[in-house]
């Protein structure tokens, strides 16, 4: 099984996570609050996160995690919704404020 490396800023904590589980496996991996979800389902916008390296390793946008980040005012940049996001390979990500 392939393991890809999630960086997630401003703590730095590296995660290995097997390649494409959800963001939301990170909870399991370590016990600090890194990312905070919510509803899990792309619909609070609690877990909102700028990546900063590995966009491609995310997966695409689907149409409704697109339209809920620009409701948010996060449509333009590297917004993702880290509920919606599978790991395909090295990415490095930063909590929205």
């Amino acid at each position: 099984m392939a393991f890809n490396k999630l960086t997630v800023l401003p703590q730095g904590v590296e995660i290995l996570l097997p390649n494409g589980s959800p963001l939301t496996d990170i909870e399991y991996e370590t016990p600090q609050r890194l990312i905070s979800f919510g509803c899990r389902s792309g619909a609070c916008g609690a877990c909102v996160v700028e990546v900063v390296e590995g966009l491609d390793s995310l997966g695409e946008k689907d149409l409704d995690e697109l339209d809920f980040l620009e409701d948010l005012g996060r449509g333009d940049g590297n917004y993702r919704l880290a509920c919606q996001c599978r790991l395909w390979g090295e990415a490095t990500v930063r909590a929205a404020d």
